[in-house]
């Protein structure tokens, strides 16, 4: 991951978290009142009421365990037990090495989360891995996402599939993942139209694009990547809830960090779903999406440092 990027990108979360806790724990004795005091900046940079218990309960065992006296030592504690949870459950994005079909990569997530431009960057990531990349412009309802994916298409090197807009999603994604295995592609990318996690049908319209697929590869899709704008905080937690039932999302991509001071909600999805995150946007750049790393996000949390230290 591109550390000044990250460290960049988390500085208003680091500021809503690492920041407050520090000053609560500055002469502060550790007793109940301090605990309150981190139960409330944790909620409120959106780490969320179970997750925050959970945190505070492993925090209290680890001082009695350990003899802490000096609450000094809690920013460090508390970044270990968040660093704990992200590696319990992370996982690497997914590859097509080894495969002798495409491996097959299902964008989804609610309007404005940036689908489509994630798409883009993960197509521009696997041509320079050297894959062949076919790309399934399934959003028809906005004419401006298929021109969007054809412009990253042509940048990148990766082909496009695309319909007529207002065409059935699910029937550009039937066809993209026939042109490429007609074409030896290694890897299909669908990107899908944006759609609230409420709305029950747009969210069966998703599980009609996944059931057309295995017509072709019954262990299709591989891989379901949720966008999810880091902007939203704990509402992220229903949507990734919402999706997860709807189509088994596999893993997470966080966007637009660097406008928000609500990263907190990471550490809530991968403790109450068990979801990994897998990428994270880091800009609007082709080269601006890294693989997620527990240790790097959480050291850039706390405290912004080099990236071999800290946390």
């Amino acid at each position: 991951m591109i550390w000044s990027k990250l460290k960049a990108g988390l500085a208003r979360t680091r500021e809503q978290l690492a920041g407050r806790i520090r000053a609560v724990v500055q002469g502060a004795a550790l007793d109940e009142s301090l605990y309150e005091d981190l139960e409330a900046v944790l909620i409120t940079a959106d780490v969320g009421v179970a997750t925050t218990q959970r945190l505070l309960e492993r925090l209290r065992e680890r001082v009695r365990a350990e003899g802490v006296r000096d609450a000094e030592a809690v920013p460090q504690l508390l970044a270990e037990e968040m660093r704990a949870v992200l590696e319990a459950v992370a996982a690497p994005p997914a590859t097509p090495a080894g495969r002798d079909e495409p491996l097959v990569v299902l964008v989804v997530g609610v309007n404005g989360s940036g689908k489509t431009t994630t798409t883009g960057k993960l197509a521009s990531r696997y041509r320079k891995e050297g894959w062949r990349v076919v790309v399934g412009a399934a959003d028809t309802f906005r004419a401006a996402a298929i021109d969007q994916l054809e412009r990253w298409c042509q940048r990148s090197g990766a082909e496009l599939v695309r319909q007529h807009p207002g065409a059935d999603p699910a029937a550009v994604a039937f066809d993209a993942l026939q042109a490429a295995r007609a074409r030896g592609a290694n890897v299909l990318l669908v990107d899908t139209a944006g759609r609230l996690h409420t709305r029950v049908n747009l969210m069966e319209e998703l599980r009609k694009t996944v059931r057309v697929l295995q017509r072709l590869d019954p262990t299709a899709p591989h891989e379901v990547l949720l966008v999810l704008d880091a902007t939203t905080g704990q509402n992220a937690l229903a949507q990734a809830r919402h999706f997860t039932d709807a189509v088994g999302v596999t893993g997470i991509v966080l966007t637009k960090l660097d406008g928000t001071a609500r990263g907190g909600m990471v550490v809530a999805i991968a403790d109450q779903l068990g979801l990994p995150v897998k990428w994270v946007g880091t800009g609007e750049g082709a080269d601006d999406l890294a693989p997620f790393d527990p240790a790097e996000f959480v050291r850039a949390l706390f405290d912004g440092g080099p990236a071999g230290g800290g946390a």
